[in-house]
């Protein structure tokens, strides 16, 4: 969240940065407010201090044998007036809060203008589209041909935008998981935690999940507690130091979790109906990194780095682009999505967003730490997938389908499955 005095700076420049990502920030009204709400804070204060000073008239008088009866009901009157106008103080920071929470993070100038697929730039691709020889088949053909996919039964059990794996299927992406957090935990120097899939409504505050996406998470609620689902484990893992003083010594942070993600998908009615690749229910080996302000850019080539690192050893063709401003999570302020080649498509498709948050999720989580000089500043926080374990399936089965049938594991995963091919028949085979 941001701090209305840097919004209003002209430094700044906030109108037209948030302009870029379609966002209008009235200014007009937020100074009001914000004035406003400064105003009541002095006159409460003022207020406080006269009550401070007749309640010593009070004792002065009375020691004295003077008549305190019209400074008592002064006393009475400013007490009053002070509840009055803290009321007004609470509703006027209520109020600006509301405000302050709607208005996204500020897009840095060095990404480029527009709102779609369109306008973003590709920064570089690595492999080559394969050339299967045949008509190439989507994962689903695939996928329910060998009997390791089975969308009808998992729509029977919860409805649309789920789905069940068997077999080779659940071996692949219990073998998919296995490989990523190996990869990023021997590797790139990541620590694994385990986390809550449930958190609470101030959890999904601090990350901006709420309250921009409500309409996007699955809630539930246990007498007067609410708890959401969590959309991915990005929540809980920038939110672990929510309300500390990081040691600046133990920075950048590295943190990675496989967990199930629940995303009501209300946005994306009538987009990849068909498949895995959106679901209300799916899991994801998701990374976060925290690190002082100053690093974030460096941190967010590293963390891109590590997601395009498990891509190239699955030897699967992908592009990395550079998101438009108007075209990237409500947290960031520059975002690299990596794409991955899918035959059965004939096109690259999204399989991890890897975005730079700069201070604003630390502003709303409260997460400190100190410079060399003892100031306290806020860190910058980073995420990213490291990947998403449907989506992969999907581009392994594609990418290594043959004619006959047969799916050809790349060799990375094979320690991770015991197996390195799946016969046409569904049977896993060396």
């Amino acid at each position: 969240m941001h701090d209305p005095r840097t919004l209003l700076d002209p430094d700044t420049d906030a109108v037209r940065r948030l302009a870029r990502r379609g966002h209008t920030l009235d200014a007009a009204a937020l100074e009001d407010l914000l004035s406003r709400r400064n105003k009541s804070i002095r006159q409460a204060d003022e207020l406080r201090a006269e009550s401070k000073r007749v309640a010593q008239q009070v004792g002065a008088t009375a020691k004295q044998g003077g008549d305190v009866a019209a400074l008592k009901d002064r006393a009475r009157e400013l007490k009053d007036h002070v509840r009055e106008v803290e009321a007004e103080q609470d509703r006027l920071a209520a109020e600006l809060r509301e405000v302050l929470a709607t208005i996204p993070n500020l897009p840095l100038d060095a990404v480029p203008d527009g709102d779609s697929d369109a306008d973003a730039v590709e920064v570089r691709r690595w492999g080559a589209p394969p050339d299967l020889g045949f008509e190439a088949r989507d994962h689903v053909d695939i996928g329910e041909s060998l009997g390791i996919l089975d969308l009808g039964r998992a729509t029977k059990l919860s409805g649309p935008r789920f789905s069940v794996t068997k077999g080779a299927g659940a071996a692949l992406e219990r073998g998919l998981a296995a490989f990523f957090l190996d990869l990023h935990l021997r590797r790139h120097g990541y620590t694994e935690i385990s986390v809550p899939f449930l958190v609470s409504p101030d959890t999904m505050f601090a990350t901006g999940q709420l309250p921009k996406f409500e309409e996007d998470l699955f809630r539930t609620s246990s007498g007067s507690r609410d708890l959401y689902l969590i959309p991915t484990a990005e929540v809980p893992l920038t939110a672990l130091h929510a309300d500390e003083i990081v040691d600046p010594a133990s920075l950048p942070l590295a943190y990675t979790s496989w967990t199930p993600c629940f995303r009501s998908e209300a946005g994306s009615y009538g987009r990849d109906t068909r498949g895995i690749l959106r679901l209300h229910q799916f899991s994801k080996v998701e990374l976060v990194r925290i690190c002082a302000a100053e690093d974030s850019q460096a941190e967010l080539e590293l963390l891109v780095g590590h997601a395009e690192a498990v891509l190239r050893e699955l030897g699967l063709p992908h592009r990395t682009i550079l998101l438009p401003a108007g075209d990237f999570g409500f947290s960031s302020q520059m975002t690299y999505d990596v794409e991955v080649w899918l035959p059965g498509q004939n096109r690259y498709r999204e399989i991890s967003s890897c975005s730079d948050c700069g201070t604003f999720q630390a502003r709303r989580a409260n997460m400190r730490t100190r410079t060399a000089d003892g100031k306290r500043e806020f860190v910058a926080t980073l995420n990213g997938s490291g990947l998403p374990i449907g989506r992969t399936l999907a581009a392994v089965l594609e990418n290594g389908q043959r004619e006959d049938g047969t799916i050809v594991l790349p060799e990375a995963l094979v320690p991770f499955t015991g197996f390195g091919r799946i016969a046409p028949d569904g049977t896993p085979k060396p």
